[in-house]
């Protein structure tokens, strides 16, 4: 995995790429990041979808980023690329102003108090994804967890930001045309298991 052409797993030739993502897939398109792709059905389906939006994928474990590449491998377009690391660093990967939406699927609850700061709605990560965002970029955050997402509803509404598309339910709500499962949330809906769903923006810089 570590000599494969579309994944930087490196962290030095990971901040190498910062303010240069477009020059490496060659083109102005918007780039949009997954962070914790998982297996990568999610930010597949949207590559194959729409070729005039570039995608980078991140995840952290080596052994469920091989299942992405597996289906990388297997896609032909050009606008697709995945980063092994851990979320904590995303300032150093991406540039201000580099990003113009940030996808976060069923991120890992982190349950226990402690663990707070570990949550990617924390309050330790709004003010990266602010930073790296263009000003009318949006964060969209998928959970089938309600206390995690009314945890993520309260920070990101303490950070500052605005919240839209807010359901408990969103494939029974108005926000379920064009919405692309995870494997996870493909799962969650044949057990019946609510999903909830908001999309963030703020104020332009």
């Amino acid at each position: 995995m570590a000599a494969d052409p579309y994944v930087f797993h490196d962290p030095d030739q990971q901040k190498a790429m910062k303010g240069h993502w477009h020059e490496l897939f060659g083109n102005d398109h918007p780039i949009h990041v997954e962070i914790g792709m998982g297996k990568g059905k999610f930010i597949m389906t949207l590559a194959t979808a729409h070729p005039e939006i570039n995608y980078i994928g991140i995840e952290k474990f080596s052994s469920v980023l091989i299942r992405a590449l597996d289906k990388r491998h297997e896609y032909e377009g050009d606008n697709i690329y995945f980063i092994r690391m851990d979320a904590e660093y995303i300032t150093e990967v991406f540039d201000e102003n580099e990003v113009d939406r940030i996808y976060l699927n069923f991120s890992d609850p982190w349950p226990k108090d402690r663990h707070a700061k570990r949550r990617l709605t924390s309050p330790l990560y709004w003010p990266r994804y602010d930073r790296i965002l263009v000003p009318d970029g949006h964060v969209i955050f998928k959970t089938d967890n309600r206390t995690l997402f009314d945890y993520s509803l309260e920070q990101a509404k303490a950070a500052g930001w605005k919240t839209s598309q807010v359901t408990y339910d969103l494939h029974h709500s108005p926000y379920a045309q064009g919405n692309v499962m995870t494997e996870y949330e493909e799962r969650f809906t044949r057990e019946g298991i609510g999903i909830c769903h908001m999309d963030c923006t703020r104020d332009k810089k």
